[in-house]
C-alpha cells in the first residue's frame, strides 16, 4: 500500500505547543506518531512523506523505527543536502513536487490547481490553519493534525477526492 503524511515535525516542542499538538510532551508526541504511523503501514508499504520530517536533522535511528519504504518531499524545516536524509534512510528525496501515478502532485506547500486542470495536489505545510479546508476535488492536505497524527492511504485519498 502507499501512504501519505506531512508536518510531523519529531522531536519539535515549539509546533507541539504551536499547533495545540494533544500530548503532554514532545516525548510524548514522538512516541505518539511512531506508534500510529506503524498502526496503519506495513514494513512493505511505501510512505510519501511530503515535508517537515524532523526538527533537528534526521535522526536515522528514528527513522529506522517508522515502517515502509519513506521517500521525501522537501519541506521547509529540510535544511541539510539530500544526501544527509538518504544516509538516514529515505529511500529518496526530492526538492521540488514531483507527478505521482500521472495525476497527483505531491509537494509541501499547497499548489493551485483548479478544476480545468488534470491534477490533484497532496500537501502538507498548513497543518491545522483554517484558511486551508481538508480536501476538495483538486486539494488534500496529508499534515499529520487533519489525519489523526498518522499517515492516510492512498484508498483513503481516492475516495475522498474522486467522487
Amino acid at each position: 500500500m502507499v501512504f501519505f503524511t506531512a508536518d510531523t515535525h519529531f522531536g519539535d516542542d515549539a509546533i507541539r505547543r504551536y499547533e495545540n499538538r494533544p500530548f503532554s510532551d514532545v516525548n510524548e508526541m514522538d512516541e505518539a506518531l511512531i506508534t500510529r504511523w506503524n498502526s496503519v503501514v506495513a514494513p512493505e508499504d511505501t510512505v510519501f512523506h511530503l515535508g517537515d520530517f524532523c526538527c533537528n536533522g534526521t535522526d536515522a535511528a528514528l527513522l529506522a523505527r517508522l515502517n515502509g519504504t519513506k521517500f521525501l518531499v522537501r519541506g521547509n524545516h529540510e535544511t541539510k543536502p539530500n544526501a544527509y536524509y538518504r544516509q538516514a534512510g529515505f529511500a529518496e528525496v526530492y526538492d521540488h513536487p514531483i507527478l505521482y501515478d500521472g495525476f497527483w502532485l505531491l509537494s509541501h506547500e499547497p499548489l493551485y490547481v483548479c478544476e480545468n486542470m488534470p491534477y490533484a495536489n497532496l500537501f502538507g505545510h498548513v497543518h491545522a490553519s483554517p484558511l486551508y479546508r481538508d480536501f476538495s476535488p483538486h486539494h488534500f492536505c496529508v499534515c499529520v493534525e487533519r489525519c489523526d497524527f498518522k499517515p492516510v492511504s492512498f484508498e483513503t485519498l481516492k475516495k475522498a477526492l474522486c467522487r
